[in-house]
């Protein structure tokens, strides 16, 4: 028979063991943060720029450094950016899960695949996969991510 104190010891350190994994699956973006992530209604903006061949934007909110897009959204980005001047230096995008005044796109949810999610893009007709990063910014993924890129201001 154990002792009640071993009890206690291993029940302690199993309960320390799962706080952990909890804080750090919130914390590297694996666990959603309720009540950090935006409302469907807000309208977010990063700045995506070039490097090693990719878009990629920084964060810090999110704890976010030089997170790629691929997979499709590349070539997306090219199509919203080809009348912004210097825009492989950095550029605004803002994008929302609802329509706003002045949006260039709607990228519309096709599927889930991987632990982000395929969205489709009309006019040019193209598809892309965002990552898992995207939970960042929603709790869940949305049917429609309406999006706008603009010169730095």
């Amino acid at each position: 028979m154990k002792s009640p104190t071993l009890s206690w010891r291993i029940a302690g350190a199993t309960s320390v063991l799962v706080a952990t994994a909890l804080l750090a699956g919130w914390w590297g973006g694996l666990l959603p943060r309720s009540g950090g992530s935006a409302p469907a209604n807000t309208l977010m903006v990063v700045a995506p720029y070039r490097h090693a061949g990719t878009w990629v934007f920084d964060d810090a909110a999110t704890h976010l450094v030089r997170e790629p897009f691929v997979s499709g959204v590349p070539e997306m980005i090219d199509v919203l950016v080809r009348d912004i001047p210097s825009a492989t230096n950095g550029f605004r995008l803002l994008f929302s899960a609802q329509p706003f005044p002045g949006f260039q796109r709607k990228l519309t949810w096709l599927r889930g695949d991987l632990g982000g999610n395929y969205y489709r893009m009309e006019d040019p007709v193209m598809e892309g996969w965002l990552c898992p990063a995207m939970f960042r910014y929603y709790q869940t993924a949305p049917r429609e991510i309406y999006v706008k890129a603009e010169a730095k201001r």
